[in-house]
């Protein structure tokens, strides 16, 4: 069994790395992918742990990618673990607009009458390197202005809310060709989230595959038996590796635990071994 989805609060989880690694060892995970968002700066901590605990940490990351529909578009990428490498120095510059991001946010706050103590949106993140959205919609939370995460997205973070601040993102064809051109290999997150109807979605992941994409996400968290099932199979059709994973947030979603998802996730560990298959050479 296998996890090839978790995130730590290097980026929007909210257990560091080496927990994350501790969780995939206690419920008998052979490996666990450590996949923060837009970040390979927990890959460290949690491959030091995963040597002590005797499993594989498989390094990782998310990307966030142009929208391609009423939902999210992000790309996982896999074996990457190197800041110089294409997708490394990337990453920095994504990270670096995050930031700049992050600042206009507390100003876009302060405007609209919600002023907000950056430092303690950085107490939420346990960095200011991991600070996203999710940070400050939990700063609001603490501060009482909302009453709810959900709320605070609905009321002022969320796309067209009036404190949202757009953030560079990179295609999810640009994101394919960095992993491909870093040695590693890149799979669709859990493609139901694009909010995308069935064709437009087939569509999209054969033009991805036919630009070098690994895998599909098909075995995630939340997803029934049945959605699986069509997932699997549109990865079939594409000669996609169907991977999966938990999408473990800790706290931020107390309903995904790792390894095990809501309970009934099961990702067998062949599907890292096709996907180390599929690695491009560097």
């Amino acid at each position: 069994m296998i996890d090839l989805h978790t995130h730590s609060l290097v980026s929007d989880g909210t257990d560091p790395p080496a927990r994350v690694v501790d969780l995939a060892a206690e419920v008998g995970c052979s490996a666990v992918a450590l996949t923060d968002h837009d970040s390979i700066d927990g890959l460290p901590e949690a491959a030091e742990r995963a040597g002590a605990r005797g499993l594989t940490l498989v390094p990782g990351c998310e990307v966030s990618c142009v929208p391609v529909g009423t939902g999210g578009l992000h790309v996982l990428v896999y074996f990457v673990d190197d800041p110089a490498t294409p997708l490394g120095e990337e990453l920095g510059r994504l990270r670096a607009d995050r930031s700049r991001r992050n600042a206009a946010l507390v100003e876009r706050l302060a405007e609209i009458g919600v002023p907000i103590d950056f430092a303690e949106v950085v107490a939420e993140a346990g960095s200011e390197e991991g600070v996203g959205r999710p940070h400050f919609a939990a700063a609001l939370v603490k501060s009482g202005v909302v009453d709810s995460f959900e709320e605070a997205f609905d009321r002022y973070l969320g796309n067209g809310r009036p404190a949202y601040v757009s953030k560079a993102r990179l295609s999810a064809a640009e994101v394919v060709d960095l992993a491909r051109r870093s040695g590693g290999v890149a799979v669709v997150a859990h493609p139901l989230s694009c909010g995308l109807d069935w064709p437009r979605l087939s569509a999209l992941v054969g033009e991805l595959a036919g630009a070098g994409l690994g895998g599909l996400e098909c075995v995630y968290g939340h997803y029934p038996p049945e959605e699986r099932r069509r997932l699997a199979n549109l990865a079939d059709r594409f000669g996609l590796v169907p991977t999966g994973g938990s999408d473990y947030h800790g706290s931020r979603k107390p309903d995904l635990a790792v390894g095990v998802g809501a309970g009934d996730l099961r990702v067998p560990d062949s599907a890292l071994d096709r996907l180390e298959e599929r690695r491009a050479p560097v």
